[in-house]
């Protein structure tokens, strides 16, 4: 076999091992939150703790992917972020469950700028697109996550033994994977942050990952709640799990799609299938009609992040690894942003009404991208 396939191979099971750890961790949220007796506004609050611990990790994998090659940051912080993971479950205390919440953001921050920038240089030795489907695989490591979440909650199988699982699969996978990874990828310019007037490239495609990650933070964190106390199902999983399969098919298709109705099409048709999805679920909250709408919710996320991702690879300005950190710190805002807005307002209107935010920020799609293109050709 090829080593660019191998190589390509081995990028794919560190997707899919990062997309079933978050979806494990995300799942079992519903879990947590009664475990340590949390109403909505304070589960907000402890969300929190994500988005700013991942500030640091997006410092520390800003520097990492100036000073060396991307494959030993990405072994590390996948051991590291497999192990926080089984803390996070193992805790008895609110004080412990921030650091071990803080731990895992972290390493997740660093693991997923190093596999961003190593899809895009494994990227350059295909004739075809290829990074879509990386972003397909961890979605489908995700589904994988909450089809398993869904099996050890209706076995009435502990949090402790779930995750403890979860993060043994992680640290081999990790460990084979690694042979095959991609060496000497360190980019030999842009690799400095420069300070100054803002480029609009990078501001552009920032703003879309901000309003990308309110959508998909939102979905990840409070669909299980949704299910559990707007739906009223006892399986609190299934919406969580046809947002993340919708989400991973469609991530298989991108690429097919991006050849044939192009970008700026792609962004506007994303932005209408998030605000159907949620005004279906908002207005309409049965069962079938929420998971409907939450199926078109993951249908119209799917192609934000890989679209963008594979734009800012293209930044004249900075390397690919270090574009990709820049535009990651976006996401990190809008981590900080979402989840816990979306608690507050919960909290203050009730979770229906604070979905809306989610049909917001999806509609935003539509001008920034058209401003974003308009500028592209100027220049």
């Amino acid at each position: 076999m090829e080593t660019k396939n191998l190589q390509r191979i081995a990028l794919s099971t560190y997707f899919f091992m990062s997309g079933l750890c978050f979806a494990s961790w995300a799942s079992r949220i519903p879990t947590i939150k009664d475990a340590f007796g949390l109403n909505d506004a304070q589960l907000g609050t402890m969300l929190l703790v994500m988005p700013i611990s991942a500030l640091l990790g997006t410092v520390a994998s800003g520097w990492l992917v100036s000073k060396f090659d991307s494959r030993d940051p990405l072994l590390i912080s996948f051991l590291l972020f497999a192990l926080s993971l089984t803390g996070v479950s193992h805790v008895n205390t609110t004080f412990l469950l921030v650091i071990s919440l803080a731990a895992f953001s972290i390493f997740m921050r660093v693991l997923n700028i190093a596999m961003n920038a190593q899809s895009i240089t494994l990227q350059k030795t295909f004739n075809k697109n290829i990074i879509g489907s990386f972003h397909g695989v961890w979605s489908f490591g995700g589904v994988v996550g909450v089809l398993f979440s869904t099996l050890m909650v209706k076995a009435e199988v502990s949090m402790e033994i779930h995750l403890t699982i979860i993060s043994s699969i992680t640290i081999i996978g990790s460990l084979l994977a690694y042979q095959y990874s991609l060496k000497d990828d360190k980019s030999k310019t842009g690799n400095k942050l420069i300070f100054g007037k803002p480029d609009t490239f990078i501001l552009y495609l920032g703003l879309l990952i901000f309003f990308a990650s309110i959508c998909e933070g939102g979905m990840f964190d409070w669909s299980g709640i949704y299910f559990k106390d707007v739906v009223k199902e006892d399986v609190f999983t299934y919406g969580y799990l046809l947002f993340m399969i919708c989400m991973a098919v469609s991530r298989f298709f991108v690429d097919k799609l991006l050849d044939k109705l192009g970008m700026p099409t792609m962004y506007i048709l994303s932005s209408i299938l998030i605000s159907i999805g949620i005004l279906s679920a908002v207005l309409f909250p049965q069962f079938w009609t929420a998971l409907i709408g939450f199926c078109l919710v993951g249908i119209g996320v799917s192609s934000i992040f890989p679209m963008t991702y594979m734009l800012a690879g293209k930044s004249q300005k900075y390397s690919p690894g270090m574009a990709i950190s820049i535009v990651g710190t976006y996401s990190i805002v809008g981590m900080f942003v979402g989840p816990p807005l979306i608690g507050y307002l919960s909290h203050a209107f009730g979770l229906q009404k604070a979905f809306l935010i989610i049909m917001f920020c999806g509609l935003m799609f539509i001008p920034i991208s058209q401003l974003f293109f308009k500028n592209l050709k100027q220049e």
